[in-house]
């Protein structure tokens, strides 16, 4: 397994980009090389205070330098697909920003290339990659039989003010394949199909506004909130997500053996299992022993998934087979928010395809 610094490139400029290289000077093993913009001014503008020493705003050049093994593609949904694809025909290993593809065929024609061409491409859905949900995983059989999950995510978005004030906000623009499914919603999608699988059935409730800037007929409408109901041949899970509201409820996973609490479904932390004790009759919920799980998750959480990254990208097995089992929860939760996005009629660009 080679041991040799992993050479970064980033695309995109947001703040994501920006926690990612702080997360990237915190993990052994990878550094920071290259900036991509479509403005070669704005790619050095962003990069040489962070360190990058080579620009470019042409991407067939950038997945053809020599400067560079791994790219980081956080532009907006829309574009990772085709970019990713650029790079990974260039030999590039991909580290996607959620979500991976615009939609599951999208997706899958990206994973299906990397894997043609041996290289990783690895969704950034840093929930998954801490050790806040591996102590998820590993307490679920001490629920007994799981009937019933509620997985939750909430937050009012600072830029609500200006959709709200029917200013053009392009984190709502289904031309770019985005919404607050795609961006919060598939924290709690994602969470859903690492710990349960694929569900038999979806059923979609989202709350949409009319696009206040003039759109493309068919794509005139965009989600801000929602809840789906998985079913599955033996329990439930309720979903909720907001990007108008901040949902102060925690998740749960309920079995008739104990209750699981979760505090952040987006970065799971410490949870809290609540066993279950038989008291007879009595007319109120009774909880038993409550037991704190904790774990140790760093303050950007991001270190987690670009580690896993790494190790995939230098050849390590468990890591690389890490990296398949989470290519196949990221087209399995595609493939619900598509659904979801269908029964609403959210429709985005490459849904024609």
């Amino acid at each position: 397994m080679s041991t040799s610094p992993i050479r970064l490139a980033t695309i995109g400029s947001s703040a994501i980009t920006e926690r990612f290289l702080d997360a990237v000077r915190h993990t052994e093993g990878v550094t920071y090389g290259a900036a991509y913009s479509r403005d070669l001014d704005r790619a050095h503008a962003f990069g040489e205070p962070r360190g990058a020493t080579a620009f470019y705003d042409d991407l067939g050049a950038l997945a053809q330098s020599d400067e560079v093994d791994a790219v980081y593609v956080a532009s907006p949904n829309g574009l990772h697909a085709e970019q990713a694809l650029t790079m990974i025909a260039g030999g590039k290993h991909v580290l996607i920003e959620k979500a991976l593809a615009s939609n599951e065929r999208a997706g899958r024609e990206v994973l299906s290339a990397a894997a043609e061409r041996g290289v990783v491409c690895l969704e950034a859905m840093r929930n998954l990659h801490t050790q806040g949900f591996a102590n998820i995983q590993r307490t679920l059989p001490e629920l007994g039989a799981i009937s019933q999950a509620s997985l939750r995510f909430g937050k009012v978005t600072s830029r609500i003010a200006r959709l709200n004030a029917r200013e053009y906000v392009s984190q709502f623009d289904p031309e770019l394949s985005e919404g607050a499914l795609m961006d919060i919603g598939v924290y709690v999608v994602e969470l859903a199909v690492a710990l349960f699988g694929r569900p038999q059935s979806v059923l979609a409730s989202l709350l949409t506004r009319e696009l206040a800037w003039e759109a493309q007929e068919g794509r005139d409408i965009i989600d801000v909130a929602g809840s789906l109901s998985l079913r599955y041949a033996d329990k439930i899970v309720d979903l909720s997500y907001s990007k108008v509201g901040d949902d102060l409820v925690d998740s749960q996973v309920l079995g008739d053996g104990g209750t699981l609490l979760i505090p952040n479904a987006n970065v799971p932390r410490d949870i809290a299992l609540v066993r279950h004790e038989d008291k007879g009759m009595v007319y109120a919920t009774v909880s038993g022993e409550c037991e704190t799980i904790k774990a140790d998750v760093p303050d950007n959480d991001m270190i987690c998934e670009l580690s896993l990254f790494r190790d995939a990208v230098r050849g390590d097995v468990a890591a690389r087979e890490a990296v398949a089992h989470f290519a196949q929860v990221t087209l399995c939760s595609l493939n619900i928010m598509d659904e979801a996005r269908r029964q609403a009629g959210v429709r985005f660009p490459a849904d024609k395809a």
